[in-house]
């Protein structure tokens, strides 16, 4: 009797607008579970007071940045308020190796350069409850200026536009339901058959059972 067949992992990418929670939604998961392995940016950005190198960002020169891109060292990448951010190929691949599903904490343009490049993968936009809450998160982050705010919403504004890319909508309205819902989204995947492996020699196995009981009938 089997007890399920296990699935091929893919690629979780989550994308949002900027103050949504989708990083903290990406922590939670790889901090709940050994399923989940956190895919480290590589960004042009400034780091934010308490971030640490190799571990929320991979921080490098715009110049370094260039060359891994025209190396086709990077899965995907774009710029987004004058920064670059890309994802290292050999991350996701190293991590589909050891049977984890990265996970993605990008925008949505790198979303739609992860669906071209690896159709199997999810993605789930992460939405706000509302708009007004989206800008409260953003200037409670304390790390951005008015105008910086102003501008941030106006690109979530174009953001939202994408959602119809996506594959699942999550709205972040506590960390908990968030993060809840993605895992329940991971395990539906999980089941699909396009994603089962072993599953033509499961078939072949339930078959013969079948042909001996109405051999024996």
């Amino acid at each position: 009797m089997t007890t399920g067949l296990p699935a091929r992992p893919a690629p979780l990418v989550l994308a949002a607008p900027s103050g949504t929670g989708k990083t903290t939604i990406a922590h939670a998961l790889v901090e709940g579970s050994v399923d989940f392995v956190f895919s480290i940016s590589v960004t042009t950005r400034p780091a934010r007071k308490g971030e640490r190198d190799g571990v929320d960002y991979e921080f490098v020169g715009r110049e370094t940045f260039l060359r891994l891109a025209e190396g086709g060292e990077l899965v995907e990448w774009a710029e987004v308020h004058g920064n670059l951010y890309g994802t290292r190929r050999r991350v996701v691949e190293e991590a589909r190796d050891r049977g984890k599903h990265p996970v993605l904490d990008i925008d949505v343009q790198g979303a739609r350069q992860i669906k071209e490049r690896i159709p199997e993968a999810v993605l789930v936009f992460v939405f706000p409850p509302s708009g007004e809450v989206l800008r409260s998160r953003l200037t409670r982050r304390g790390t951005e200026d008015p105008a910086e705010v102003r501008r941030r919403l106006q690109t979530a504004h174009r953001e939202m536009e994408e959602v119809v890319r996506f594959d699942y909508i999550v709205v972040n309205e506590t960390l908990e339901s968030a993060v809840a819902r993605v895992r329940e989204i991971v395990t539906s995947e999980g089941h699909r058959v396009s994603r089962m492996l072993g599953l033509e020699g499961e078939v072949a196995r339930i078959r013969d059972d079948i042909e001996r009981i109405l051999a024996d009938a």
